[in-house]
């Protein structure tokens, strides 16, 4: 797995949004979180195809921190289900990756 990654979360309320983001980020499990409000998600749910209002988490950490991340997140989300999905971070601005790296313990 690559060092750094981007994951990717949805909730429905700014307040679970940013208890969530403040938490991991306090814990040095990501070293940055933004908090992307406006986005429609349609899934399927139950058997049944939904359409929320939700608010994207975006999530920069490394990969090592990835497992203790979504036990975290999983503990702190409040669906039966949270959505996490990881990318790795091919390339970036070097100072930024050295910041991120610093960031997350």
């Amino acid at each position: 797995m690559n060092e750094r990654v981007v994951a990717f979360s949805t909730v429905a309320k700014a307040a679970d949004a940013e208890r969530i983001a403040r938490v991991l980020v306090e814990r040095r499990l990501a070293a940055c979180i933004n908090v992307v409000p406006g986005v429609v998600s349609l899934y399927r749910w139950k058997g049944e195809v939904c359409r929320d209002e939700e608010l994207l988490l975006v999530v920069k950490t490394r990969a090592e921190r990835l497992p203790a991340l979504r036990e975290a997140l999983v503990a702190l989300h409040p669906y039966e289900v949270p959505e996490l999905v990881a990318l790795p971070i091919e390339s970036g601005h070097p100072p930024y990756l050295e910041w991120l790296d610093d960031s997350v313990s």
